[in-house]
């Protein structure tokens, strides 16, 4: 086959990850290639619920989601727009003593680590930050300057800087085959050969396909994670709002409509292109907000969606070389909580290709640090639910 169009990097997957990635090479003078099976964002990143969140965040990752928050508050300087970011905070509520001990746990080890951004909040605080929850929640965790965007805005911003700085979108193309000659990678797709010395796997939920057939198997799951929003409500909520010992994912946007999510997992079909919301768990998420929110029983649903998202058996993604084929390298697997993280992956990434080391701590990142293919799926819920954006 002829080759179609040749680049310095190929990047398979057009999500923000792989659209981050393609900007910061770019920036770096590089002529970079995405092709994605369907248009850009429209799977986990551009239906999630757009938390911009240090708060509760993996231990690992806090290093990156430092970074990456201060990136998030000249956001408009990178790509051009203000991505809808608001820095609202975000808080995570205890509802009984047993809550609170949770939270002091985690208060008391992040602080052990050196961090001061997650802060206790007592019953007063909670009156005066979240007046609007319902009286038993007695106090909480706090991560003030967080705060959360508009996925779709963040997607779209991300790939136009990418198309004005020279970045070549492959949209709606289906892969059929990635093969290696010498130093070159060859990709195929909708009849089309790619060639670069340079390809990188930032594929989301089908990343482990991708990683496998690169000679990296990892253990992944394609999970669909179910969201809803509601009609214009009147204004009573500034932080996204999560519990401690209960699913929950809650903000009101600016145009007072409220987004409820919370880590309730619907269906994916075999062939993993569509997800299928299941409404008893947003029935459940319904009834947790009236329950905490008693202004929230007023309210009506309008809108229900499912996005598919890649899940790692340790809930922290892969950020790695390959450890098998030279001139690889993956970017996945983020968990449900990527969003927040990626303009700091283009950076890490490009770091990585071009420098050879990234000078962030990704080193529990790699993607040989699984021994044996396979997740454990019987938690897999309470996972995601607690570590969602």
């Amino acid at each position: 086959m002829k080759v179609y169009k040749k680049a310095d990097i190929i990047i398979i997957g057009a999500g923000l990850q792989g659209c981050s990635t393609a900007l910061q090479l770019a920036l770096k003078k590089k002529k970079v290639i995405i092709i994605d099976k369907n248009s850009a964002g429209r799977h986990a990143s551009g239906v999630n619920a757009g938390g911009v969140r240090r708060l509760y965040r993996a231990v690992e990752e806090i290093p990156l989601s430092l970074a990456a928050h201060e990136i998030w508050h000249s956001i408009e300087q990178l790509v051009d727009s203000d991505c809808g970011f608001r820095a609202t905070g975000q808080v995570k509520l205890a509802e009984n003593e047993a809550d609170m001990r949770i939270l002091e746990k985690r208060a008391k080890l992040i602080q052990s680590l050196g961090y001061d951004h997650e802060k206790l909040i007592d019953y007063s605080e909670v009156r005066q930050i979240v007046p609007a929850a319902k009286k038993h929640c007695i106090g909480g965790l706090a991560s003030l300057d967080d705060g959360s965007a508009q996925p779709y805005l963040t997607t779209r911003a991300f790939r136009s800087k990418g198309l004005n700085l020279g970045v070549a979108f492959f949209e709606n193309h289906h892969i059929t085959s990635i093969g290696q000659t010498g130093n070159t990678m060859q990709v195929e797709a909708q009849g089309k050969r790619f060639e670069a010395p340079i390809l990188v796997n930032c594929a989301g939920a089908w990343g482990g396909d991708i990683a496998e057939q690169l000679g990296d198997p990892v253990p992944i799951s394609a999970v669909a994670l179910c969201m809803m929003v509601t009609t214009v409500m009147p204004y009573f909520l500034d932080p996204v709002v999560s519990l401690t010992s209960r699913k929950l994912s809650f903000k009101q946007m600016s145009n007072g409509t409220v987004v409820i999510g919370g880590g309730h997992i619907g269906s994916v079909n075999a062939e993993k292109t569509k997800a299928q919301v299941d409404f008893s768990g947003l029935k459940i998420s319904a009834e947790t907000v009236s329950e905490v929110f008693p202004i929230m029983r007023n309210s009506q649903i309008v809108r229900t969606w499912a996005g598919i998202e890649g899940v790692m058996p340790d809930m922290i993604p892969v950020i790695s070389k390959s450890a098998n084929t030279p001139d690889v390298y993956h970017a996945f697997g983020f968990s449900a909580h990527g969003f927040q993280l990626s303009p700091i992956i283009g950076i890490i990434m490009a770091e990585l290709i071009l420098e050879g080391k990234s000078t962030y701590p990704i080193e529990p990142f790699r993607v040989d640090r699984f021994t044996k293919a396979g997740s454990d799926q019987s938690n897999l819920s309470a996972l995601i639910a607690g570590s969602i954006s």
